[in-house]
């Protein structure tokens, strides 16, 4: 059990966010061992097809598992609210010596820990590189989908704790989080049993769609107490939009458009595409080069293939059309 004692000054600065980079790490445990992850199996398929070839080793060897505990310094806990991909990852790159040394003490000595361990600045670069080739291929694409699903946890956290209060807060956030009237969140974990003040630094509630049966937090300055859970309508992630949302996007985009915007359930390329709809290969480049202007899709390379993928903006039209 791992129990957070919170002042009226932790209180004061709860605050809630977003982490593309936790993403990263926590979707890594979900590939690693993909049987105990069945909601993500739809993303598994296609992370891993896009991933093969790519050399992860060491990034992969700093997310063990089972999972004990992950060094923070993998994904340290966002200092703004809605942080992009590439402002976490600068944030990595930028991080002391002395704190990702502390963080690989704690690891299984694996070969590529021990060579990152001899030469730290060149381990942190070679970690970011694989990072970021992780992200574009793993992740960015299906961003937008992920993200609106986090904003909206986001919102209705927000509107909870304006009427109600912390204790009406952790009542709701998770089964194995709770909330006594002496200011003590507790945090069901059979692996730790610690009380930890947090001195007025506050709390940091993040939302982790890949973060699976377990409540991850982090307590251990330099940090700010973090505490990242699963999202309300988690298991709504990866359903393909029907047949009514596609029938209500035609008439503000039209129908080859509002076809094209659904096929993209997952992210394609222009030839997968023109099977799905049905369409020709340059009648659906020309529609592509119409949703990428107009903000709906976007493009990613990776390789020698270009995957387009629904944007925010996109997601959003969809479910509204619903």
């Amino acid at each position: 059990m791992i129990e957070l004692q919170l002042s009226v000054a932790d209180l004061a600065n709860t605050r809630f966010a977003l982490s593309p980079l936790w993403e990263v790490v926590a979707s890594i445990r979900v590939l690693k061992a993909p049987g105990e992850h069945l909601l993500h199996r739809r993303w598994v398929g296609r992370a891993a097809q896009r991933l093969r070839g790519a050399d992860l080793r060491q990034l992969f060897d700093l997310v063990p598992v089972p999972t004990a505990s992950l060094p923070a310094f993998l994904a340290p806990p966002p200092a703004t609210s809605t942080p992009d991909f590439g402002t976490e990852l600068a944030a990595v790159r930028a991080l002391d010596t002395g704190l990702i040394r502390d963080g690989l003490e704690a690891l299984p000595p694996t070969p590529a820990v021990e060579r990152f361990r001899e030469d730290v600045p060149a381990g942190l670069e070679r970690l970011a590189t694989a990072i970021e080739t992780y992200w574009e291929a793993a992740l960015a694409p299906w961003w937008p989908r992920i993200r609106t699903l986090c904003e909206s946890d986001l919102l209705y956290r927000s509107r909870v704790l304006a009427e109600g209060g912390a204790r009406r807060l952790f009542a709701d956030l998770d089964p194995r989080v709770s909330w006594d009237a002496g200011g003590t969140l507790r945090i069901e974990n059979p692996l730790f049993d610690r009380t930890e003040p947090l001195g007025g630094r506050g709390l940091l509630l993040v939302p982790s769609v890949f973060g699976g049966e377990r409540i991850f937090s982090v307590s251990a300055e330099p940090w700010q107490p973090t505490v990242r859970y699963s999202p309300r309508g988690l298991g709504l992630l990866w359903r393909a939009p029907d047949r009514e949302a596609e029938a209500g996007l035609v008439g503000v985009v039209g129908p080859t458009r509002a076809a094209l915007l659904t096929a993209l359930s997952e992210p394609a390329t222009t030839t997968e595409l023109a099977t799905r709809c049905r369409l020709s290969a340059g009648g659906v480049s020309q529609q592509l080069r119409l949703l990428l202007r107009a903000g709906l899709v976007t493009r990613h390379r990776i390789g020698r293939r270009v995957l387009y993928a629904r944007t925010l903006a996109a997601e959003s039209l969809l479910e509204a059309g619903e």
